[in-house]
């Protein structure tokens, strides 16, 4: 994905916090924002973006139970056996703590990975700290909700 393409999805995902979101604190929209970001990066495979919103120290648990580092998490991206066609978020809620913000929400992912349709909905909290001024995310967990 170009630059000029992720700045206009930057440009448009922020709009839509700033007109759907009527927080009192600032920093609501800046990480519903990076949430966003976080899934067109995942739904273009674009590793770069996502290794810039993610901690060095970062943890990801998936829905399967699966955890991995953030090595491992940008070398699934990059797998081409992953075909990730639509990643959305809603209903998110954020609970700041200091300089870290815990969100939760509910997820709904489309693709195929090796060869095989996923359609996943569930849940979601990822937990971001404010570090040297930058947001970056530590740690990542997603849960299947029954259908």
């Amino acid at each position: 994905m170009n630059r000029t393409a992720i700045c206009c999805c930057f440009l448009l995902a922020l709009g839509s916090v700033r007109m759907a979101a009527q927080q009192a604190d600032p920093r609501e929209s800046k990480l519903l924002v990076l949430e966003h970001l976080w899934n067109e990066a995942q739904v273009h495979r674009d590793s770069s973006a996502l290794d810039a919103l993610v901690s060095s120290r970062f943890v990801n648990t998936e829905w399967d139970g699966e955890l991995s580092d953030k090595q491992k998490f940008l070398a699934d991206i990059k797998d081409p056996r992953f075909k990730p066609t639509a990643a959305n978020i809603q209903d998110m809620k954020i609970n700041f703590f200091g300089d870290t913000a815990v969100i939760t929400g509910i997820y709904h992912t489309q693709g195929t990975y090796q060869g095989k349709p996923y359609d996943h909905v569930g849940r979601f909290t990822d937990t971001w700290v404010l570090d040297l001024g930058k947001w970056q995310c530590v740690a990542s967990h997603t849960s299947l909700m029954k259908k």
